[in-house]
């Protein structure tokens, strides 16, 4: 059953903002990262990370598995 914005309850919709005001500073985050990044420090493709954090609706996972994940640590520096 589909229910409409009005019939969801007030804590139902907080809910929603929340995570989706989550997920939108998370994607900037990222994107902003992958961007000023260089190559040599992150892990795979510059342009397949930025598409996945935008193109995928994942409450922040995406993102966050850049965060975890997609960046070379700081000692791999040269």
């Amino acid at each position: 059953m589909t229910r409409r914005w009005t019939e969801l309850s007030e804590r139902t919709r907080r809910l929603i903002i929340l995570g989706a005001a989550f997920e939108g500073v998370l994607k900037i985050a990222a994107l902003i990262d992958i961007k000023r990044r260089p190559v040599s420090e992150i892990r795979g493709s510059k342009a397949k990370w930025a598409m996945a954090v935008v193109l995928v609706n994942s409450v922040g996972a995406v993102p966050i598995a850049y965060f975890v994940s997609g960046r070379r640590s700081h000692a791999l520096r040269s």
